[in-house]
């Protein structure tokens, strides 16, 4: 007996040493960006946008491994990884095809991996940038962990990803903007960095557009993050447009968006805690949401996708300053088959 107990013990002092240098090594290893970060973009374009009308995409690619034959954990699934390497190749290549049929001036990419442990060490942003070799490429990291260590039957693993703007036209400046608000240590240390990328397009008539690329907040618990995110955002845009500029964000918001309704859609789930609503006072006064209403950009990952089971929502879109028109918002149903959202695309005009 007193020796089972020795044995007890002492593979539960083993389990507590293994415990605390993990948090030690994942404390030291925790990627802490500076709060504004100058990025490059590569393949840098020349041409001057100087048509007042143009296009822009946003998709979030779910690191190519959420697709529709995919759960998720953090959603009630299991699964927190791509299926395989072929899979996650199979659906990059889906991906960039309907990227390059898209053809927008500009695409914001969300979830995109260079090389992580749940998407089998694909390097999904050079095998997108390569195929839109017509675009320069501009990449912010935003989740950068040593190991994640759940779900603990197959765990997410080392994961190196972020956020990428393609753009047809010359960018000035670029920079990673960090959001405020992290989750308690030690959940913050496995979790994302929340980020959005500005470019800065110069305009024949002397302006200049401010493009952000924005990925939000979806699991901090009663949304006290978010609402630090979407103040600083708020102020961001509106000390943006006060100067002149022309303002336009788009991304994952994780938020359903404003003049939308989730209840539109056919389904056999309720609302997932994670969704909030964007607050009535947050849209800065004249500023305008764009976003398709009639198409959900994405898909509760609870189970794998079944048309009309799924909770399905709005979260993608656009909001633009009162100095933009926008002529035309269309989402593109492909069924959640390469990627738990919907790619959303807009057709805008500067006044």
């Amino acid at each position: 007996m007193k020796k089972a107990i020795k044995i007890i013990l002492w593979i539960i002092g083993i389990l507590v040493l293994l415990a605390g240098l993990y948090f030690l090594v994942m404390t030291i290893s925790d990627y802490k960006p500076k709060d504004v970060v100058l990025l490059k973009s590569e393949n840098q374009r020349t041409n001057i946008l100087s048509n007042n009308e143009f296009t822009i995409a946003t998709f979030n690619i779910g690191y190519c491994g959420l697709d529709d034959k995919q759960d998720f954990f953090m959603d009630g699934g299991t699964m927190s990884r791509s299926s395989s390497k072929e899979k996650t190749e199979e659906n990059l290549q889906g991906i960039g095809k309907t990227l390059i049929n898209l053809d927008a001036d500009f695409i914001f990419v969300q979830e995109i991996d260079k090389n992580a442990t749940r998407s089998n060490y694909v390097n999904e942003y050079d095998y997108l940038k390569t195929l839109l070799d017509g675009y320069s490429s501009t990449y912010a990291t935003n989740y950068k962990v040593l190991w994640v260590p759940v779900p603990l039957s197959k765990p997410m693993g080392y994961v190196n990803g972020g956020l990428v703007t393609f753009s047809k036209y010359k960018i000035t400046d670029a920079e990673r903007y960090q959001y405020p608000g992290t989750e308690k240590w030690p959940r913050q240390l496995a979790e994302l960095d929340r980020c959005f990328i500005q470019t800065k397009i110069p305009l024949n008539n002397g302006k200049t557009l401010i493009l952000l690329n924005s990925h939000m907040s979806a699991y901090d618990k009663g949304g006290f993050v978010r609402k630090q995110q979407l103040a600083f955002l708020k102020t961001f845009i509106e000390t943006e447009y006060n100067k002149g500029n022309y303002v336009i964000v788009g991304g994952d918001f994780n938020h359903q968006i404003p003049g939308t309704d989730a209840k539109n859609f056919k389904s056999e789930e309720s609302w997932p805690d994670w969704l909030q609503t964007i607050p009535n006072d947050f849209t800065p006064e004249g500023f305008t949401w764009g976003a398709d209403k009639n198409t959900p950009s994405n898909r509760a990952v609870a189970s794998t996708y079944k048309e009309g089971v799924n909770f399905l929502s709005i979260i993608d879109g656009f909001l633009v300053s009162p100095n933009v028109e926008i002529k035309q918002v269309k989402g593109y149903d492909l069924k959640f088959k390469n990627s738990d959202h919907n790619p959303v695309k807009i057709w805008l005009k500067l006044k």
